[in-house]
């Protein structure tokens, strides 16, 4: 993997202001809800430091993002910025990833090999979902976390590290350490600092300003005309519960810049294939009414999960229904219940 070009966080041109910069949001992260301010002043106190950090938040909450603003908030900012994600390295190449592999080391070493930790030299290795690491890739970075000491596999000398390691999970480290599937001294030595990422339902008064913010960027992309949204179509994508968060939002908007709609919001964010009728033909009454039942089902059971924090029992009283019933619901809706537990 190639390390980024650097640095892309501030535009050709613009010069910084350090003291304006304590009233600015970090370039690429847009909010003013209470939320979001907290998120950045611990960003900015993030910034301050060089020890390891773990950065908790919900598939799509823009853990990415605060990681990056980190970095480039930092004295690091002119050294790399690399992201890996570690789900997407196989098990038996995680060792040479990381650390790099000399000519021969193994079967399948043609040429050299520079790993990622030498790419982040001087700047930050960003290890995304590292919940999915498995133990062999957990013990490999647990040692080097220990020293910053790692061998590029074929080589006996030891190299020294200065990169620094920030790491991501959407899942609850301490609940999988406690199932056995994390190893408990691995979080302990990435616990140093923390950060949560809120996930979009604790933001709502940010709602407009991104709609807003990527409708102006996919209406200038594809040369169409920037939708305009009504005070009734934001209050109702603001009751939204966006379980995909603000990416879910991103790509909700996305539609209706596409589809030129933004007064009735709410099917282009809950379901994408009511923006795709063949030849703007209106569906029959029957099938409109099925589909509108269903939307609101849906939108129905993400609220009152996200409320009780995935407690399907909690959820059904809160409903005022049959736990079996609300259960053949959330099974018919498709909606998975652990990811409003790993909030």
């Amino acid at each position: 993997m190639k390390p980024e070009p650097f640095p892309p966080f501030e535009p050709p041109g613009f010069h910084r202001d350090r003291a304006a910069d304590a009233d600015r949001p970090p370039q690429g992260l847009l909010g003013a809800s209470p939320a979001f301010e907290r998120m950045v002043a611990d960003i900015r106190m993030l910034a301050r430091t060089d020890a390891p950090a773990l950065l908790d938040g919900e598939t799509g909450s823009g853990k990415e993002l605060a990681a990056r603003a980190i970095h480039y908030l930092g004295e690091r900012r002119s050294r790399p910025f690399v992201p890996v994600n570690c789900g997407a390295i196989p098990e038996a190449l995680f060792e040479s990833e990381l650390f790099g592999h000399v000519r021969g080391a193994f079967t399948d070493a043609r040429a050299p090999r520079n790993g990622l930790v030498c790419h982040a030299e001087g700047g930050t290795l960003f290890l995304d979902e590292i919940d999915t690491l498995p133990p062999k890739g957990q013990v490999v970075l647990l040692r080097f976390l220990q020293d910053r000491r790692y061998r590029v596999l074929g080589q006996s000398q030891e190299t020294v590290s200065d990169a620094r390691i920030l790491a991501a999970s959407n899942r609850c480290l301490e609940d999988e350490a406690a199932a056995g599937r994390f190893r408990s001294d691995l979080l302990y030595r990435l616990n140093i600092l923390r950060l949560r990422v809120p996930p979009l339902r604790e933001r709502g008064d940010d709602v407009p300003l991104l709609c807003r913010h990527f409708a102006r960027i996919y209406a200038s992309r594809y040369g169409l005309p920037c939708p305009e949204f009504a005070p009734q179509a934001l209050a109702r994508l603001q009751a939204q519960p966006w379980p995909g968060n603000v990416r879910e939002l991103e790509n909700a908007v996305h539609r209706m810049v596409l589809h030129g709609v933004a007064e009735q919001p709410e099917a282009y964010a809950a379901d994408p294939a009511r923006a795709t009728t063949a030849g703007d033909r209106p569906a029959s009454f029957r099938d409109a009414k099925a589909e509108a039942i269903a939307a609101f089902e849906r939108r129905y059971l993400c609220n009152v999960m996200a409320h009780t924090g995935g407690n399907v029992s909690a959820a059904a009283r809160l409903a005022q229904t049959d736990r079996r019933a609300l259960g053949r619901l959330l099974k018919k809706h498709g909606v998975d219940c652990d990811r409003y537990r790993n909030g």
